[in-house]
């Protein structure tokens, strides 16, 4: 019984030993190791656990191997950059700009969506850019709901499902190609405060098993389109569901190729998991996001529970600078 414990003990220990070690390496790896990244503060459980078990069977070795991972784990269990403040730009703040994002989930939370921007326009709060994943074609329809005069602007991908997804814009838009994807991910250049800014709506594969690879090929293109985006040095927003969080490489890779920051990070809500919705607070992950060029300074960043979808809204507050 004794040599039992001990082993499942190890096993503990080896299973989120070889997670934490790709995060320290910088891979995602393979399944399971790329879905067990995404929960990685998590891990503190398992291995705290694992502690417990070791010194109550006096394995000295095992306590030592415990005490290691759990050091390493909760060392990235904190956001990196989480607390410290991003330099403001230069120039002077020539618009402020409000975002809000969300996975409607196949379209079922477009109501409660929709009640959101009119609830928030009528507290002189109105979203300037929305970006929706998940519109299905019964969402697309519901969006007409929201009047011209109150969106003008319009990126509207009709399909039905989870493949549909939509930019609303106060701002004039140009629309563009967006980005080659499974689920759509439409994009725009809008004019902002006088100035050209890219939007990119962002919704990769997940990367469930067997579909590891398509998610990193999307993220991958995601990366390729910041990347080229700083190099023209214009202002961008990449906002959507990334089925991905900071723990995991692909993104870290986006945000360092684009000079990108994530606005929760730097709003205030950099420990807010945004799905799944139903898991009670801290539990879930942050796979949504609104990255943003460094032309930006963020202002504030707050998850929004609707009804209807198993991911939270993310509402942004921006200032851009000239």
């Amino acid at each position: 019984m004794l040599s039992l414990a001990r082993w499942a003990t190890g096993l503990t220990l080896l299973v989120v030993s070889v997670v934490v070690a790709c995060r320290v390496l910088g891979t995602d790896a393979v399944t399971p190791v790329t879905q067990l990244l995404a929960p990685l503060p998590w891990l503190l459980v398992p291995a705290g656990a694992a502690l417990a078990a070791a010194a109550a069977l006096r394995w000295r070795a095992g306590a030592l191997w415990a005490v290691v991972v759990l050091a390493v784990t909760a060392w990235f269990a904190r956001p990196f950059g989480a607390g410290e403040t991003a330099p403001a730009p230069p120039g002077p703040v020539v618009a402020h700009v409000s975002v809000l994002t969300s996975n409607v989930e196949f379209g079922q939370a477009a109501p409660r969506l929709i009640d959101e921007v009119r609830r928030e326009t009528a507290h002189g709060q109105k979203p300037g850019i929305v970006f929706v994943e998940e519109c299905s074609l019964r969402c697309s329809a519901l969006l007409e709901r929201l009047p011209r005069t109150a969106y003008p602007y319009r990126n509207v991908v009709r399909q039905d499902g989870s493949k549909g997804s939509a930019i609303l814009s106060v701002y004039p838009l140009r629309n563009t190609a967006g980005i080659p994807s499974t689920m759509a991910m439409p994009g725009a250049v809008a004019t902002i405060g006088g100035r050209a800014v890219r939007l990119q709506l962002a919704h990769p594969l997940p990367p469930i098993s067997g579909q590891v690879a398509a998610w990193r090929t999307e993220l991958g293109r995601i990366q390729a389109y910041a990347a080229a985006s700083a190099r023209d040095g214009t202002p961008g927003i990449v906002a959507g569901d990334f089925n991905a969080t900071r723990d995991h490489a692909a993104f870290r890779h986006l945000l360092s190729a684009g000079g990108l920051r994530d606005s929760a990070l730097y709003g205030g809500a950099a420990h807010t998991p945004s799905w799944p919705h139903a898991a009670p607070r801290p539990l879930g992950v942050q796979i949504d996001h609104v990255l943003v060029s460094r032309e930006f300074q963020v202002r504030e960043a707050r998850f929004i529970d609707l009804s209807g979808t198993d991911h939270r809204a993310l509402r942004v507050r921006l200032d851009l600078h000239g």
